[in-house]
């Protein structure tokens, strides 16, 4: 089964949390998709990516771009893997039902949203009914990232 990791945002949001993760996924020479919740917010998303730091960027691609195969990270809103990505980023409240065809999926899910909170616990049940290992990540008050007993 997939291991799933749900990354609580307590202190960061999506746009501070997600670069660095995507960098240390590119570290691992492993490949990215990234799901978020409207075409809208993926191009929102690849812009905050090309643009977040003054010195770098995040190489990354969305239909818009074309060429997934070519692209290390590929955003998205449709359950899709055309880049061959090891490893899942959920936002926004998507969900996927193909998580097996990843070695690692992280769902980041916005902690000051009511909403958004109950929809992380409801796919919590969900994927532990499904037998993947979850594992539960929490920000301290310094941003840095604290694993918690589930």
């Amino acid at each position: 089964m997939t291991e799933v990791r749900f990354y609580h945002l307590t202190r960061t949001s999506l746009e501070g949390a997600l670069p660095p993760m995507l960098e240390k996924t590119l570290e691992r020479g492993q490949r990215a998709v990234v799901i978020g919740g409207s075409e809208e917010r993926v191009e929102a998303l690849s812009s905050h990516l090309w643009t977040y730091r003054d010195r770098s960027f995040l190489p990354h691609g969305s239909a818009r771009d074309g060429y997934a195969e070519f692209q290390p990270v590929w955003l998205t809103a449709r359950n899709e893997n055309p880049n061959g990505a090891q490893v899942l980023f959920l936002t926004d409240g998507a969900s996927s039902r193909s998580l097996s065809s990843y070695a690692l999926c992280a769902l980041l899910f916005d902690g000051t949203n009511e909403p958004a909170l109950q929809a992380a616990r409801a796919e919590w049940r969900r994927l532990k009914e499904e037998g993947h290992a979850l594992t539960y990540w929490q920000q301290d008050d310094n941003g840095r990232w604290a694993k918690k007993e589930s």
